[in-house]
Formats: structure tokens, C-alpha cells, sequence
């Protein structure tokens, strides 16, 4: 079960490159429910995640699924990439320690999503997600709203999805 919020962000953080990074692709061959291919540096993962439902509203918003990851190796993956559905998404994904102990993975997007910037908590259950503070440096909560889900971003030719309302 995966339980997590995503945050657009006020500012990146101070010195980020103390953090460490993962170079990743990722593409799908299915949507719904989604069924992910992705390269994380040297990792290839093939994940399936059905959607279970969001709780709360505007900034107490909580996304839930449920999400089985296999490996791949790196033929099986190139194998499955030439059959992805639409962009395969590229992106950096900085691993940030919060201050309340939970992790941050932040999320800047490169090719056709360049300029894109969002960061991500999970959570161990709900009560933990809705007694979660952001720390200040932390946007709008997005986490209810599908234009940031990375299979629904996969579809996108721009960025103009957030600001005409379509891809």
C-alpha cells in the first residue's frame, strides 16, 4: 500500500546537491490501472499501482494505492520501453530527509516537462498523512489533482496543461 502526498514547492531547498539523486525514465504501458516501466539509475522496476481512492480535501488530501514492484533486467526494460504509451518521462529525483523524519523525493523534470518541480512524502498510514506538517518551503498540496500524476503527465506534449487547462 502506498499513502502520499504531493506538494508543488515555494523554493527548492538550500544546497541541493548534498542530496543524493536519481537519474530516471519511466513510461507506461497502461494507465488503468498503471502499469509503469522504470529506470532508476542502474535499476530496472516493473511496477503495477491500482488506485484505492484519495481521502480528505484541499490540503488535508492523501492519495492511496496499491503498488506491487518486480525487477527487471536492463533487456527486459528496453524491450517494454519501445511499447510505452506516450513520452517516456526523464527526471531527477532528489532523496531529502525531513525534519519531522520523513523522507521528501523530489521530482524535477526534464524533455517536454522541463520546468516542472514537485516533491512527494509517503506516509506509513492516514492518521500519519493528515497529521503531516509540510515544512515551509513546501507548496499547494497537488496531491488530488490528476495534471501531476506522472501516467497522466506521460500524455503531455508541454506544460500547457497547467495554465489552458488540457494537454
Amino acid at each position: 500500500m502506498e499513502i502520499e502526498k504531493k506538494f508543488l514547492l515555494r523554493r527548492l531547498p538550500e544546497e541541493l546537491d548534498r542530496y543524493p539523486v536519481r537519474h530516471m525514465e519511466q513510461g507506461y504501458l497502461c494507465t488503468d490501472p498503471v502499469i509503469r516501466i522504470r529506470k532508476s539509475n542502474d535499476r530496472y522496476i516493473l511496477t503495477y499501482k491500482s488506485r484505492m481512492g484519495l481521502e480528505g480535501q484541499n490540503d488535508q488530501g492523501v492519495r492511496v494505492n496499491q503498488e506491487v514492484e518486480v525487477p527487471l533486467n536492463q533487456s527486459g526494460y528496453e524491450h517494454l520501453r519501445e511499447k510505452t504509451d506516450g513520452n517516456l518521462i526523464r527526471k531527477d529525483r532528489y532523496i531529502i530527509p525531513l525534519p519531522d523524519g520523513h523522507t521528501g523525493e523530489l521530482d524535477i523534470f526534464h524533455g517536454v516537462l522541463e520546468g516542472l518541480v514537485f516533491i512527494e512524502v509517503e506516509f506509513a498510514d492516514s492518521r500519519d498523512a493528515k497529521d503531516f506538517v509540510p515544512p515551509e518551503w513546501f507548496g499547494d498540496n497537488v496531491s488530488d489533482d490528476h495534471r501531476y500524476s506522472n501516467s497522466y503527465l506521460s500524455t503531455c506534449k508541454d506544460l500547457s496543461v497547467f495554465s489552458i487547462g488540457k494537454c
